[in-house]
This record gives structure tokens, sequence and C-alpha cells, in this order.
């Protein structure tokens, strides 16, 4: 192949060669399929400038136009709106009324990719299933489900993110600790580090984790509490976690506990405030965390 095969023919003539010539073959020349990609996107650039006094070029997504926020020349109109056709005033409106499906998460262990199907048996209009229908969506359902866990790994991702979820549901923690403490598993069991230790222990150890992280502590017997394992076994399996998985966790301030049991011991303000000032002698001192002033 010919070296000029691999070069295409543009146009590149100028104002005056266009206005002299009439043949069109004029300005004619072989460039490189890079070369021509790049001054498509110097064309699309110079476009963006007003054809009228060379002013800066606005879109009104409103009324659908182009103009010029100099001259007030309007270059283009009815523009093509790419966004929905429905409007929504809150978060939950949106919600309700959007069609795509829900951003992946780690908190499941196909991050969201897969199908659920609805345990109610009734259609999309609310209606009852007959017998037959309903004996084929629960074969849908047992074969979903068999699907989505296809071997030992994903079974027991499956196990311990629904632990997870339901010790940070009983113990009120947030959205951002259960997506924390879901990857600190995921790498706890990437990395190998569940033989001789059990699934509970090693989820309960990340949720612990993950919620120092997060600056909403929990306290042990809090956690020991809602979890399946005994305080020494979360202990352990705890500092194992954090040391195979170098994760930086500090020391909990104790000031993140007060407002929490101001609010169960059903506290006044000024015994809240009192104990806040407490804890910032304490801390001046050196002695909250375990260690003694000089």
């Amino acid at each position: 192949m010919s070296e000029k095969s691999t070069y295409t023919r543009v146009n590149a003539r100028t104002r005056d060669e266009s206005e002299g010539d009439d043949d069109g073959s004029a300005g004619q020349r072989w460039v490189r399929p890079g070369e021509e990609t790049e001054q498509t996107e110097e064309t699309a650039d110079e476009e963006l400038v007003c054809p009228e006094c060379g002013g800066n070029v606005v879109t009104d997504d409103e009324h659908g136009e182009t103009v010029c926020a100099d001259c007030g020349l309007v270059i283009t109109e009815d523009s093509v709106d790419r966004g929905p056709e429905w409007r929504a005033f809150d978060s939950k409106e949106k919600d309700q009324k959007s069609r795509v499906g829900a951003p992946t998460t780690n908190t499941m262990h196909d991050k969201g990719l897969s199908t659920n199907i609805d345990w109610r048996d009734r259609d999309a209009y609310g209606n009852s299933l007959s017998s037959n229908q309903r004996q084929k969506m629960q074969r849908l359902r047992k074969w979903n489900e068999r699907f989505r866990t296809r071997d030992s790994k994903e079974r027991n991702l499956k196990q311990a993110l629904g632990e997870i979820d339901r010790m940070a549901s009983a113990l009120g923690l947030p959205e951002n600790v259960r997506e924390t403490a879901s990857v600190i598993y995921r790498r706890a069991l990437d990395e190998d580090l569940l033989p001789g230790r059990s699934i509970e222990g090693v989820a309960t150890a990340a949720l612990y984790a993950a919620a120092r992280q997060a600056g909403t502590p929990r306290s042990l017997d809090e956690i020991e509490r809602v979890s399946r394992v005994e305080k020494m076994e979360l202990t352990r399996t705890y500092r194992y976690v954090v040391r195979e998985l170098k994760l930086e966790v500090e020391p909990a301030d104790p000031a993140q506990y007060v407002p929490r049991f101001a609010s169960d011991l059903d506290l006044s303000d000024e015994a809240e405030r009192r104990a806040r000032e407490l804890l910032e002698s304490a801390k001046r001192a050196a002695i909250h965390s375990g260690l003694l002033g000089a």
C-alpha cells in the first residue's frame, strides 16, 4: 500500500480561494487521519464564537436557543432537550419518577447489578396472580437466587453483607458506614483473611472499624449486643483485620459519644454542655485516651 493511500483528502480552501475558484478542486490537500480529527476539533472550537461580533456564545436551555452574550444574536433555536420530560421538586419525587436503575453499591454481593424478583404475587397493576402464575414465579425466584450466588465466595459475601446490614440497622448507622464496612470485608475476603475465623466475626470487626473511621463510633458493648460473636472474639478479630489490611483507625473521640448518650439518658442541655467541658479539660491534660499527663 502506498503512503498516499493512508491519507484523506480534505478541503483546505480559504474564503478568498472559494470566491475565486468554481471548480471545487482548488485548495484540496492530503492529511493523515489524526490531523483530520484535530482539524475537526479546532473547527468545533471556532464555532463557539459569535459569527457577527466574535463574542462569547451561551446556551439558553429554558428557551432552547444559542445566543451571543455580547450582541444578543440568536445563532440557533429550537434545540433538542436531552433531559427528562418530567420535573421533580425534591429528591424523593425524583427517585419515584426516575426510570433508571439504582446506582451500584458495595453493600450487595453482586453490587446491585442482578435482578430482584418481588416476593409479592402481584402484577404491575396490583392484581393477584393466578395459581399457575404463582408457581411459575416461585420457580423463577428459586433459579434467580441460584444464579445470583454461583460459588462459595459469593455465598460467603452475601451472608456477611446481610449481617453487616442487620447490625448497622440495629445500631442506627448511616449508609456511608455500611458502604465502608462492606469494602473492608471485601478486602479481607480478597486477601484470604477468613480461614480460621467466622464470617460473623470478620463482618462485625469490619463494621466496628468503619464506624470509627466515619466518626460515628459505637462502643464494644453496643456492638456485642447486636452481634452473634462474643466480645473476646470481636476484639481479637478487629486487631487482626486492622493490622493485616493496614487500616488507619484513630482512637475514638469521647466527645462523639456525648450527644447520643445524652439523648438516651434524657439529659438536659446544661448537663451535655458540662460533659463537653469536662472532656475538653481531660484532652488538655492528655488523660482522655488512656495516657497520663506529664
